[in-house]
């Protein structure tokens, strides 16, 4: 009967993989009394046809693990994804990634399958992270119904609560910098940019301003991850 219900309501019916499995009881395992620097992070981006989450699909994945804010050079992640969607030039402009260079790209599902092993429980950072977390779980509700559960953080909210909250931190950095962008934040706090819009380049940038903006946390009274998640989630 659920199945005949799952099918007559347009929703996804197929049985979860092992990957999505270890998912669902991840809230469980989570806990947000853990110290800051006893967390493992991974800090992600995604580079897109577009910004229309209706139909524009991922064309790459990049990431890289932190123990705290220690970041892991080894273990990083980054896919081509064979796009659901025609390119676009202005995308193509921004991205530098063209039909040819995606010929031989994987389907988005199984790139998104191997994204999730390597994540694991971590605690996700992005910049303007919600909206790759929308297209990442875009397939995973289509096709199972289900959305990623590992708790994000945003590296723009978190700059902008720490500028409101602590005023060293503005002294500091002389000041904030008015452009959001990951870029224009990257060359204001001393991150090297390497190649824009790569996604993996861009993931590393991310966890970059993450260890610039953490060491100002304890000060402000966020030791943990609760009160982390709290000040800058997405």
């Amino acid at each position: 009967m659920t199945s005949f219900l799952k099918k007559i309501l347009g929703q996804p019916s197929a049985e979860l993989p092992d990957w999505l499995k270890s998912q669902q009881d991840l809230k469980k395992r989570f806990d947000p009394k853990s110290g800051i620097r006893e967390t493992d992070f991974v800090a992600f981006d995604t580079e897109l046809t577009g910004l229309d989450f209706k139909q524009d699909s991922i064309i790459s994945i990049g990431a890289v693990k932190l123990r705290g804010t220690t970041i892991l050079p080894a273990q990083t992640f980054y896919r081509l994804v064979k796009p659901e969607c025609e390119l676009k030039h202005k995308s193509v402009v921004v991205h530098e990634l063209t039909h040819t260079d995606l010929e031989c790209a994987e389907d988005l599902l199984d790139v998104i399958g191997d994204f999730v092993k390597f994540i694991g429980d971590a605690v996700l950072i992005g910049h303007f992270v919600h909206i790759d977390l929308n297209f990442v779980n875009k397939p995973l509700q289509q096709a199972f119904g289900v959305s990623l559960k590992n708790p994000a953080l945003d590296t723009s909210t978190l700059h902008d609560w720490l500028y409101d909250n602590d005023s060293r931190f503005a002294r500091h950095y002389k000041g904030m910098t008015m452009k959001s962008d990951l870029f224009s934040m990257a060359k204001k706090y001393g991150v090297d940019g390497g190649k824009s819009h790569n996604a993996f380049s861009d993931a590393y940038i991310t966890a970059q301003l993450f260890q610039r903006f953490a060491p100002f946390l304890p000060g402000c009274g966020v030791k943990n991850l609760k009160e982390l998640l709290k000040v800058a989630r997405p």
